[in-house]
């Protein structure tokens, strides 16, 4: 569920519990952004396709009749002629698990992603108290379910894109926030997953926010305490209330290791900031 609100992340739970009447574990991967209140649900959500085992009429017209999925299904019969590109790795039953980007765009993909970034949550307000999800971890205790959180780990260039916008402080804020309710595994900030130097053929992410399957199971390793050998011991830590500020205080002084040694990833970050501004202040004055 990519770029999705906290609202729609219990909206979606509430769906599979629904559904699923047996279900005991969520895993749960959570980040600050989905924490924006100024990030609206996203054009495709619909309450009306929630909590249901059918699918509702108003899709159906949709999908069988509306002009779009006539192009969609012409689209799809030309296509299904052609070779599939070579960047795609099909698996089992058409599922595409993952993609094998151009590695020559690398740079471009992180400096892209970054913008992306700027594009949502250049302005951030934290939706505190974090109702959505004392929420969540209610809903998963009414019906006895297991619920393990965990922070994502994305790159270190998307910190540094939180501080280049001077939410830092309200970064460390939110995971203040998300302790107070329930314990957490904490993947971000500068570890030696999260440092991977940008390169044309990284092993941990195809940009700044999307990493690899090899780091999906790292932290699956990590939660569920199976193969822990494999772990980093300093990537996925167990975070609460009694440690959250000694946490926080090592990631301060990480970064400030990694931004001494890594000073061309930190100019990145600055001078696609700098675009972006520049860009807005451009709009701005043509209006």
């Amino acid at each position: 569920m990519n770029g999705i609100n906290a609202y729609e992340l219990r909206r979606y739970l509430e769906h599979a519990i629904a559904n699923q009447k047996d279900l005991d574990l969520v895993i749960l991967g959570s980040d600050f952004f989905m924490f924006n209140s100024l990030l609206e649900n996203r054009a495709g959500f619909s309450e009306d396709r929630l909590e249901k085992q059918h699918i509702s009429l108003k899709d159906i017209i949709n999908i069988a009749f509306s002009v779009d999925a006539l192009s969609a299904s012409k689209e799809t019969i030309v296509d299904s002629k052609k070779n599939p590109p070579d960047d795609i790795v099909s698996g089992e039953n058409g599922f595409m698990p993952y993609l094998n980007p151009n590695p020559e765009t690398t740079q471009w993909r992180f400096r892209n992603g970054i913008n992306v970034y700027y594009n949502f949550h250049a302005k951030y307000e934290l939706s505190t108290p974090l109702d959505e999800l004392k929420k969540i971890v209610d809903l998963c205790q009414q019906n006895n379910i297991k619920l393990i959180l965990f922070i994502s780990p994305s790159h270190a260039t998307q910190w540094e894109a939180i501080r280049a916008t001077g939410e830092w402080s309200t970064f460390e804020e939110w995971k203040r926030e998300v302790v107070k309710i329930t314990p957490v595994f904490d993947f971000s900030g500068y570890n030696s997953i999260t440092t991977e130097p940008i390169h044309n053929e990284m092993e941990n992410y195809r940009d700044n926010s999307h990493y690899t399957k090899k780091v999906g199971d790292l932290i699956l390793n990590r939660i569920l305490s199976y193969q822990e050998e494999e772990v980093p011991e300093d990537f996925g830590i167990f975070i609460n209330s009694e440690n959250i500020e000694s946490h926080l205080t090592k990631i301060r002084q990480d970064r400030e290791v990694w931004a001494k040694n890594n000073p061309d990833e930190v100019k990145l970050v600055e001078e696609t900031k700098q675009k972006f501004d520049e860009k807005i202040s451009g709009k701005i004055n043509k209006n």
